[in-house]
C-alpha cells in the first residue's frame, strides 16, 4: 500500500498495524558518529533496534563488516550482540541491585570473563568516564547524570566496536546534558568506536554527528553532514526542521574560517613585512616559521617603529600570546575572543600549523546566515572572496573498512 503512495496515515487507518520504517537504506563508516533525528514516532528508534534485531525487520536486510545479521541463527545473533554491537539506552538500563562496578562490568560476565579481566577493564571504563573511585557504591546513590555515566562505561568496558545510543542524554537537565556531550566526544576521540546515535534534539544531531540522517513518517527525507543539511535543506520539511537551529552550538571554526593569504615569517625583517602589509592593507599579520606554525601576530604599527629604528628582526613586534583555537572550536567559544580586540583570531592545527584565520565579518556571517550566504559575503584578510570552507568530516566515503 506505501508503494502505491498511500500514506503512512492511510496504511494505519485502513490496516490498524502502523510503518515503522520505510525504505531505510544508509551505511555507517567505520569510526564515525552517524546520527539518525527525527520527532517522536518518525521510526528513529525503530531503526536504531532493528540494527541488532531488537526489532526484527519484516523486509530489508542488515549487514555487519558483510555478515548478514538479518539471517542470522539466534545463537549466532546473541554472539554478536555479546561481541561487537553494544548499547546505551536512554533511561540508564542499570541493576539497582547491583554495584557500580558489577553495574560496569555485567556485559564481561555475561561473556564470561574472569573476575580479574573484569575488575580491570571496569576500572578503565570508569576511568574514562570520570567515576574513579565509585565503583563500590550502589546506582541508586547515583545522580541521574552519573547513572548515565555508569551505563556509557558499561558499553564502554566490554570493547564492542559498535555502540548503539538510545537518545542517551535526553533524559538529563541542560547543563548536564552538555557536560555529557562533551565528554562523549572526548572519549570518542581516544577510542574510536563506531557510533548511530538517536536523537530527537537537533542542536544534539548536528553537534555530534559526523553525518545526520533527518526522518519522517519512517523514511529518511535526507541524509548529509551536518553542514550540508545546514546548507541544502532537501525539501520543506527539512527546510522547517533546521530554521531555528543555534548557529552558535554547531558550527565550527573550520566551516567559517578563511585563508591567511598573507602571513610574515618570522626571520623577515621589519622594512619587508611593513611593505607587504601596507600593499594589502592589512593591519595585523600572523607570523609562522618555515613550517607554518604559528609564533604569534605584528601589528602595522609595532612593524613600522621597528622599520624607522632600522631594526633588522621582526621578533620584537610579535604578540606571542595572540587569540587562536582549534578548527572544532564551537562558535559559542569563539565569541568571546573578539571582545575588546579587534584584530583576526588564528585556527591553528594539533600541532600548532597555521590553519586559518577567523575574521569579525565571518564570524558573524556564521551565527546569522546558512554558510551559503556566509560563503556570499566572507572575504580573506585581503578582501578576495574566499572559496566556501567545507567541513572536514572525520571518515570519508571512500575510506577503507566499510561498514
Amino acid at each position: 500500500m506505501r508503494r502505491s503512495g498511500r500514506s503512512k496515515a492511510e496504511v494505519e487507518r485502513a490496516t490498524g498495524a502502523t510503518i515503522g520504517a520505510y525504505n531505510a537504506n544508509f551505511e555507517v563508516y567505520r569510526g564515525e558518529i552517524f546520527v539518525i533525528i527525527g520527532l517522536s514516532g518518525s521510526g528513529k528508534s525503530t531503526v536504531l533496534r532493528t540494527i541488532n534485531r531488537l526489532n526484527e525487520p519484516t523486509e530489508g536486510e542488515i549487514y555487519l563488516d558483510g555478515e548478514h545479521i538479518s539471517g542470522m541463527s539466534v545463537k549466532q545473533l546473541r554472539e554478536v550482540r555479546r561481541r561487537k554491537i553494544g548499547m546505551v539506552f536512554q533511561h540508564f538500563g542499570l541493576l539497582p541491585n547491583r554495584t557500580v562496578m558489577d553495574n560496569v562490568t555485567f556485559g564481561l560476565e555475561v561473556q564470561g570473563s574472569s573476575a580479574s579481566e573484569r575488575k580491570k577493564a571496569g576500572e578503565e571504563a570508569l576511568e574514562l568516564v570520570g567515576l574513579h573511585g565509585q565503583g563500590n557504591k550502589l546506582t541508586s546513590e547515583l545522580s541521574g547524570g552519573m547513572q548515565q555515566r555508569v551505563g556509557l562505561a558499561r558499553a564502554l568496558a566490554t570493547k564492542q566496536e559498535i555502540l548503539l545510543m538510545d537518545e542517551p542524554f535526553s533524559a538529563l537537565d541542560p547543563l548536564i546534558k552538555r557536560d555529557m556531550q562533551n565528554l562523549f566526544l572526548e572519549i570518542q576521540g581516544e577510542i574510536q568506536r563506531t557510533v548511530v546515535f538517536v536523537t530527537h534534539d537537533l542542536d544534539e544531531a548536528l553537534r555530534l554527528g559526523h553525518r545526520v540522517a533527518i526522518m519522517k513518517d519512517g523514511e529518511i527525507v535526507q541524509l548529509g553532514t551536518p553542514e550540508q543539511i545546514l546548507r541544502d535543506p532537501a525539501n520543506e520539511y527539512v527546510e522547517r526542521f533546521v530554521e531555528d537551529v543555534d548557529y552558535a552550538k554547531v558550527r565550527t571554526a573550520e566551516s567559517i574560517m578563511v585563508r591567511a593569504k598573507e602571513v610574515a615569517y618570522v626571520n623577515e625583517g621589519p622594512t619587508v613585512v611593513l611593505r607587504r602589509m601596507r600593499q594589502v592593507g592589512m593591519s595585523h599579520m600572523f607570523v609562522i616559521d618555515d613550517e607554518r606554525h604559528l609564533i604569534g601576530r605584528v601589528e602595522v604599527e609595532e612593524v613600522a617603529r621597528l622599520a624607522e629604528r632600522n631594526e633588522r628582526e621582526l621578533k620584537a613586534a610579535v604578540d606571542t600570546d595572540t587569540p587562536k583555537i582549534k578548527p572544532g572550536t564551537w562558535l559559542r567559544e569563539i565569541l568571546p575572543l573578539f571582545v575588546g580586540q579587534d584584530g583576526p583570531v588564528a585556527v591553528v592545527s594539533e600541532n600548532g600549523r597555521l590553519e586559518g584565520v577567523i575574521v569579525r565579518g565571518s564570524l558573524i556571517a556564521g551565527l546569522t546566515t546558512t554558510t551559503e550566504h556566509a560563503d556570499e559575503e566572507s572575504t580573506d584578510l585581503n578582501g578576495v572572496r574566499r572559496e566556501p570552507a567545507q567541513r572536514d568530516t572525520a571518515v570519508s566515503q571512500e575510506k577503507d573498512g566499510r561498514r
